[in-house]
């Protein structure tokens, strides 16, 4: 009797895979479509669609860069006053009144602050412009010039000169801030800029806790717990931190002010500006902001260059040891090298604004790589 073989599933069905796994057509049953050779239109049509699509998405960000810009700003300036709400909340208000009691705090501090200082710093400017050619000529006749010159040439001659005649030049002045029309545009700019963030923060502000809960319900629900208690933690650390740079920039600017005014310097309050600025920077601000004014006082005289560069030395240890422990005590601490990386790369991407938010969000990967990824690690045998 004659036996018929029996065909085989790939026999029966010219589609059906087999025995290494792909189909006859060529095309492998477990990859999309997109991911087969057998069909190069399609490759090329998604790998274009792609690449259309990420580059959509970058010209967007870019176009939104300021709005994200604003939008951290303001979410970071919440944080930082959310530990003053929660200070007054302890004491018996309501979180409502509590933000509108800091709220009316911090504008009246602001509009106080800017009251009396624009109006200095706008003369001041005006006259360091004007003053500036006259402080270049005191230089070239005082001994330290002459002991640089006889130290390094003619060199010394050409910088000076070269520094007196920029100065001297009124379209230099007008080129520095981009013709009268750029300076109004900028300074408009600033102030809507401005009034968006404190819109934005007080919203943040208020919502806050809700933002809290409805982060942490993204979240597995087996998960929540230790999510909310780290965010509980990298916001307070936020919070903390941005208080206490402030803090500290301002102890900054009341020194620089009353030791420049103390030694005559003609600028006080403009320095005390330039101060606070700069003293936000971690780490390397208080040192920059000692190196600038020490230079621009040896300008004006060389004794007293040398008194500010000493009383701000010490100053400087005095907040290094004393005043840092106390302000930041419920910070993150983080290594010093990683304090100056993400300085350095926080003030590159948004300039004193990442300086500034750069060294909470360090803390917070941190936190999050010894809570999370490192007790994952330990549990893998």
């Amino acid at each position: 009797m004659r036996v018929t073989p029996k065909k085989s599933a790939s026999d029966a069905d010219p589609t059906s895979p087999g025995a290494d796994g792909v189909h006859s057509e060529g095309r492998s049953p477990n990859k999309p479509i997109w991911a087969n050779l057998a069909s190069p239109f399609g490759v090329g049509f998604f790998i274009t669609l792609g690449g259309l699509a990420a580059v959509l998405l970058g010209i967007a960000i870019s176009n939104l860069s300021t709005v994200i810009i604003y939008v951290a700003f303001a979410l970071f300036a919440a944080l930082g006053l959310d530990p003053l709400v929660r200070f007054l909340g302890r004491r018996g208000l309501s979180r409502a009144w509590s933000i509108v009691v800091v709220s009316i705090a911090f504008a009246g501090v602001l509009i106080g602050i800017l009251l009396l200082i624009i109006p200095t710093v706008v003369r001041q400017v005006t006259q360091f412009v004007t003053d500036a050619p006259g402080l270049v000529s005191d230089f070239m006749r005082s001994d330290v010039y002459q002991w640089l010159q006889a130290n390094f040439g003619d060199s010394v001659t050409d910088i000076v000169a070269d520094v007196q005649k920029f100065l001297t030049d009124p379209g230099n002045i007008a080129a520095i801030g981009g013709g009268v029309l750029q300076v109004g545009i900028t300074i408009g700019t600033g102030i809507s800029g401005v009034i968006i963030v404190i819109v934005l923060s007080l919203y943040f502000l208020a919502s806050l806790p809700n933002m809290k809960t409805a982060f942490v319900r993204l979240v597995p629900a087996r998960n929540r717990a230790g999510v909310a208690d780290m965010t509980e933690q990298i916001t307070d650390s936020v919070g903390g931190y941005l208080m206490g740079m402030v803090v500290l920039a301002f102890c900054n600017a009341v020194v620089a002010f009353f030791l420049l005014l103390f030694l005559g310097f003609p600028f006080p309050a403009l320095m005390a500006v330039v101060a606070f600025c700069i003293t936000l920077i971690p780490l390397v601000g208080s040192v920059l902001f000692w190196a600038i004014g020490t230079v621009l006082v040896l300008f004006v005289d060389p004794i007293d260059a040398l008194i500010f560069a000493g009383i701000y030395l010490v100053y400087m240890q005095l907040e290094a040891y004393v005043l840092t422990p106390r302000v930041m005590n419920r910070t993150i601490s983080v290594p010093g090298a990683l304090v100056v990386i993400g300085a350095l790369v926080g003030g590159t991407l948004l300039g004193l604004l990442g300086a500034l938010v750069a060294i909470p969000v360090t803390a917070s990967i941190l936190l999050i790589v010894k809570q999370v990824v490192v007790p994952r690690q330990d549990a893998k045998k």
